[in-house]
């Protein structure tokens, strides 16, 4: 495997390799430690289908065993885990404007860490492109150790023990999105997770933030989303930020711990895009891991 850095903070591009293959141990060790060090890997050229997917993805630990979504019983996807990131329906055809899937899944375009939302979240997602538009639909990734370290030591201060209350229905009210059936309220009702954590690999500190927070505990609504945008704008300039612009047969890790990440605009209406997503649990809730 042949890794070559794409940003100087976040990033880096792995070749060499056919992830069809079963992994050896070294393999193995050897993309744990890249990810440690650049935190998103692209492996470009990979013809996987859903299983090699799924396999892939589960060498590194447990898939997350829910998806979140709206409609969840509508999965067109072979495998109930595997996460269905595209604009199709179960036909395959384009989602209709005003679809309330569609309406939903412009959440994606928002700052966040995957299934902050969940009492343990994600590890690493791993993001497979089989068909793209030809514009736009890009995915930036915000590199969170290097956001924290550039914070002046009074904000660390302030920020290393506060916990945050994460829900997808936060999330999907900056966007206007609202009527959520009462189980889904349920199912997204908001969980506590630590602002600041250790990254496990790296043993660097990285703050945890994403589109998901509607609360922090000891402050205001106002003035604890106030902070939270302050942050998120400090946390996802350009110099932490690497766009990957995709193509297909692109296969996109990273690890949740120590990132953001946004899918950019395209014209979903008119060109589809087919992405699908496996998402591995962390090992414990924030608030039992160390800090």
């Amino acid at each position: 495997m042949r890794v070559t850095p794409l940003h100087p903070h976040i990033g880096a591009r792995a070749d060499g390799i056919d992830l069809r293959s079963p992994l050896t141990a070294e393999l193995r060790t050897a993309i744990e430690a890249a990810m440690d060090r650049h935190a998103v890997l692209v492996f470009p050229g990979q013809d996987l289908d859903d299983d090699q997917h799924m396999a892939f993805g589960g060498a590194f630990g447990p898939v997350e065993h829910t998806r979140a979504t709206v409609d969840a019983q509508r999965h067109r996807l072979k495998h109930a885990q595997m996460n269905d990131i595209s604009n199709l329906d179960l036909n395959g055809e384009i989602l209709k404007a005003d679809d309330r899937r569609r309406m939903f899944n412009l959440g994606n375009r928002l700052w966040h860490s995957d299934s902050s939302f969940k009492r343990t979240p994600a590890k690493y997602s791993l993001l497979h492109a089989r068909s793209i538009p030809p514009e736009g639909g890009e995915t930036e990734f915000a590199d969170m150790r290097a956001a924290w370290d550039a914070l002046g030591q009074k904000m660390r201060g302030k920020l290393k023990d506060l916990v945050c209350w994460h829900s997808l229905l936060y999330s999907r009210a900056q966007l206007g999105f609202h009527g959520f059936t009462e189980e889904e309220q349920k199912q997204f009702a908001p969980v506590p997770q630590r602002m600041v954590r250790r990254h496990a690999g790296s043993g660097r500190l990285s703050l945890y933030l994403s589109a998901h927070i509607g609360r922090i505990d000891g402050f205001e609504v106002p003035e604890a989303l106030a902070l939270v945008r302050d942050l998120v704008e400090h946390a996802t300039q350009r110099e932490f930020v690497y766009q990957h612009r995709w193509q297909v047969g692109d296969l996109v890790v990273w690890d949740n711990r120590c990132t953001m990440h946004r899918g950019r605009a395209y014209d979903d209406t008119a060109y589809p895009r087919d992405m699908r997503r496996v998402t591995l649990e962390d090992c414990a809730p924030t608030l039992e891991q160390a800090l």
